[in-house]
């Protein structure tokens, strides 16, 4: 679990990198149209591609961290047993529509490679966003198998299971 933490904290300090710098970029864009009359040409379109890889790179963080959104209405009254097996299932389902997403745009990506496609202004090849996000929906299909098969690492419950050891004994 130690490897999986570790990439997926590297691919969301990525990410904050590439927000930074578009957020620059951008600043810079408004300040030299707004003083200078001078713009910078295509930074919408860095905008779209940088974010659209950035995303990516922020959702192994994001799973591994359990950041995402749990509706328990329905389940707050259930054991922890319960919900715990639910985490696993929604945690599978995750990592399964994950390694969907990777598998969908490693084909997008050999399509815009093929086809050249290229963003209009600037003519930035496209196949290479979907080259970055590729490794990131990978990481966060194997987290979200590796918390559906092994749990989440939280440190309640091996407190639990110290506990329930302790009160056998």
């Amino acid at each position: 679990m130690k490897i999986l933490q570790s990439l997926a904290k590297l691919c969301a300090i990525l990410a904050g990198v590439l927000l930074t710098a578009i957020t620059l970029m951008t600043c810079a864009s408004l300040i030299g149209r707004n003083l200078l009359g001078a713009t910078l040409v295509g930074d919408f379109e860095l905008t779209g591609v940088v974010t659209g890889a950035a995303i990516a790179l922020f959702m192994p963080f994001c799973q591994i961290q359990r950041g995402n959104i749990i509706v328990d209405f329905f389940t707050a009254k259930l054991s922890r047993a319960s919900n715990d097996k639910l985490d696993r299932f929604g945690a599978l389902l995750l990592g399964l529509i994950f390694g969907l997403l990777a598998w969908r745009t490693v084909l997008g990506g050999l399509n815009s490679y093929n086809t050249h496609s290229e963003t209009q202004i600037l003519g930035f090849p496209e196949w290479t966003v979907y080259a970055a996000m590729i490794p990131p929906f990978v990481l966060t299909c194997v987290i979200g198998v590796y918390q559906s098969l092994f749990g989440f690492g939280d440190p309640h419950d091996a407190h639990d299971a110290l506990d329930e050891l302790e009160a056998h004994i």
